[in-house]
């Protein structure tokens, strides 16, 4: 935990306590209640960008609450999204994105967005970007997890589904909250936040979290994956000898400052800051990586934003939201790795800013007929993710200014960079129709133009169908896209020999080259949804989904290497293109219920069975291959028993056999897989032990099994990752 992280955490914490209210009365436990038959009559406002019944729309929405999370002892987006349906999580398998995050068999977490109370918290350019402890809880009122396309509504990357997650205000708190939690491994977690209505209309809410860890020492745990060897560049040259290897070490830390500020019940300002520090080893092989902690991968994000709310007529209403979000990869991020021969020269840097302005507008016909007309406009800069650079980037030079050379070069070569600048324009419509109070329908396209890669097109089409009171049947059909990446389109990587050929030019054997043609890969996806309510406290809900995705983004070799570096021969290349076609299909099946025992004593009980087939083609001569990093089979269970102040939380997974990221070369056609898996979580709690005092217990792995997580593609990686062994924390949460 460095000075200037702890630094930001006080002082944070130091506003929390001066603006909070000194008199509040709310305590814990009364956070907590709420009536379990209210949640299938939840108030959203994720799937049609106005407040409505959950019942109402026809997409799947999953809710999850405050009471969801207390209870169940979310920390991060990343164990909340582990213990839903049709979610595949591998924690820790990539040295960028550290956890492998796939929703209905989409790959990565680039495939859906991340909003907090309606704006965009992930780069906007769609980069990818660690979803981990950066992306906390603690000061949220619930999250809407919405499956299936909304391009119709949010354009750009809203392909798998749109993740809301709706902070309270300052007013709903009325007062000042810390908890902190320690635990194995040098595990520290520390937040705190306050809220205050100052007077009628104005209203501020504040928190921040800081967290650190150094993760297990996995060599000890799984000694045959982490063996000590020979550090060898490609050629077979010996950079450190295994007998002078350093441990596996594996340090992560995170930190976030959250500020929202209701100026009158129309206007809202927000500020949201995250940052993520892990290693560039995650997920490598002993023999391709160094364990160094300087090896850094950090990642930090920025967003402002305005938002004004009128009622121009009874009929009429507008919402107006201005974003600024900013994304930096920091320049003290490197890697000591195969590719940089394990020498200190392996410095990376990324940057992408937004500024937009979107306007909608929401016109009441009737009570049953509802009319959204919205338009926006982006202007976009994203320099990718630049080639390894012998020293870090000169972050206040101009890219034209910036002396770097090639490793190999004798400083002869400069480093070619390439960043981008484009626009977005867009216009959507969604009318919404009650026809009968058993019936609605929900019609909405939307039209992007974007100075990059040009304009699509992306309807959505869905109705809502009540058999009864208790039985509501939904279908959607919708289609999406995602936009190819500043890094996908221009990212470079490679290395010079440091020979040169008869024309005096340094010789590559290899280098990835840009393409400046990217196209968005297109989604078109149909779902079926049936959900039943057996009795206020039996719920069930099934749905069945379909997709296709065309201009799927993959790797491609080229036969003419593209020279694109003057001074320099490159023998081999490949780039990122338009050439794989993907199919998923699926089902997904969940219930929950709630029971009283008499005496005080109640039980919540949730749990999901979902499957999930289907096939991707890299290129339309290869072969079709099952889905990457997706299980077919998962179950997930839990269950929360309560009495007075005190509650205990059991979450059991079972996770059949994933496919990783590599072909299995005994099998063509198919890819190598990682063994299934049995997990369980114990969690205790205790509200009001103490007046205002709680005290937490948490046992991940609490069985202390060893199980993996599906790895990734390259030589250099594992492609099955150890995963942690048990881990014990205990926390403490104080209001004031």
């Amino acid at each position: 935990m460095s000075l200037h992280h702890f630094t930001i955490s006080t002082l944070s914490f130091c506003l929390l306590v001066n603006v909070a209210h000194a008199n509040a009365e709310d305590d814990l436990q009364n956070l907590l209640e709420l009536p379990f038959e209210s949640l299938f009559n939840l108030e959203i406002v994720t799937a049609s960008k106005l407040q409505e019944d959950i019942n109402d729309t026809p997409s799947t929405v999953h809710v999850i609450t405050r009471q969801h999370i207390r209870q169940r002892r979310y920390t991060s987006l990343v164990d909340l999204l582990e213990d839903l349906p049709g979610v595949d999580v591998h924690r820790n398998t990539r040295s960028t994105a550290y956890h492998n995050i796939l929703l209905h068999g989409h790959l990565n977490n680039t495939k859906f967005l991340i909003l907090q109370d309606g704006v965009r918290i992930e780069p906007s350019s769609g980069e990818q970007v660690p979803v981990a402890q950066n992306f906390p809880l603690y000061h949220l009122k619930q999250v809407e997890i919405l499956y299936g396309p909304a391009a119709a509504l949010y354009g750009a990357d809203a392909f798998a589904g749109v993740i809301n997650m709706i902070t309270e205000d300052g007013k709903d708190l009325q007062g000042a909250e810390a908890h902190i939690t320690y635990g194995t491994d040098n595990y520290a977690y520390f937040t705190a936040r306050a809220g205050v209505e100052l007077q009628e209309g104005l209203d501020l809410v504040v928190g921040t979290h800081l967290h650190s860890a150094d993760m297990a020492p996995l060599n000890e745990f799984y000694p045959d994956d982490y063996p000590k060897v020979d550090a060898k560049t490609f050629d077979g040259r010996v950079k450190v000898p295994a007998e002078e290897r350093e441990d596996y070490a594996g340090p992560i830390s995170s930190h976030t400052i959250f500020a929202k500020l209701n100026l009158t019940e129309h206007f809202t300002l927000g500020f949201q800051q995250s940052f993520f520090r892990s290693l560039t080893s995650t997920g490598d092989k002993p023999s391709s990586s160094l364990y160094r902690e300087d090896a850094q991968w950090n990642t930090e994000i920025n967003t402002v934003y305005g938002r004004g709310r009128f009622e121009l007529t009874d009929k009429l209403h507008s919402d107006t939201l201005w974003e600024y979000n900013t994304h930096e990869i920091l320049p003290t991020s490197k890697y000591f790795n195969i590719y940089v021969e394990f020498e200190d020269d392996g410095y990376e840097y990324a940057k992408s800013r937004k500024h937009s302005l979107e306007q909608q507008f929401t016109y009441l016909f009737s009570d049953t007929q509802t009319l959204i007309a919205g338009v926006s406009y982006g202007h976009y800069y994203s320099l990718p993710n630049v080639p390894d650079l012998p020293n870090p980037f000169q972050v206040n030079v101009p890219l034209e200014q910036q002396t770097h050379y090639y490793p190999n070069t004798n400083d002869e070569l400069p480093i070619v960079f390439f960043d981008t600048r484009y626009t977005n324009e867009a216009l959507y419509l969604q009318w919404k129709a009650h026809w009968m109070d058993t019936f609605s329908t929900t019609l909405g396209v939307r039209y992007d133009n974007n100075s990059a890669y040009g304009s699509t097109w992306n309807p959505r089409l869905g109705f809502v169908y009540r058999v009864d009171t208790d039985t509501v049947v939904k279908m959607l059909y919708g289609e999406s896209f995602r936009a190819p990446t500043a890094t996908e389109g221009f990212g470079t990587f490679g290395t010079f020999t440091g020979e040169k050929n008869a024309q005096g030019e340094y010789i590559s054997n290899f280098f990835r080259s840009p393409n400046f043609d990217l196209q968005p890969e297109k989604a078109r996806s149909l779902e079926l949804s049936l959900s039943h309510a057996f009795h206020s406290r039996l719920h069930a809900q099934f749905s069945a989904y379909y997709a296709e995705v065309d201009n799927v983004i993959a790797t491609v070799d080229l036969e003419e290497p593209v020279q694109f570096i003057p001074g320099g021969f490159i023998k081999n290349s490949n780039r990122k293109d338009n050439v794989g076609t993907e199919t998923h299909y699926g089902v997904d099946m969940s219930v929950n219920y709630q029971r009283s025992f008499g005496s005080g004593w109640v039980g919540n009980f949730w749990g999901s069975y979902s499957y999930i087939d289907g096939n991707v083609q890299d290129a339309g001569d290869a072969p079709a291959l099952d889905l990457y990093y997706v299980s077919k089979h998962k179950f997930k269970l839990g269950s929360t028993f309560s009495y007075d102040k005190y509650f205990l939380t059991t979450q059991f997974y079972y996770i059949g056999k994933a496919n990783t990221g590599r072909k299995d070369a005994t099998q063509p056609g198919r890819l190598q897989q990682t063994p299934d898996y049995f997990l369980m979580h114990l969690h205790l709690g205790a509200n009001d032990v103490l007046k205002n005092l709680s005290a937490y217990l948490d046992i991940y792995n609490a069985l202390d099994n060893r199980y993996y997580g599906a790895g990734g593609s390259a030589s250099t990686t594992l492609t099955q990752m150890p995963q942690q062994p048990r881990s014990v924390m205990f926390s403490l949460n104080y209001r004031f």
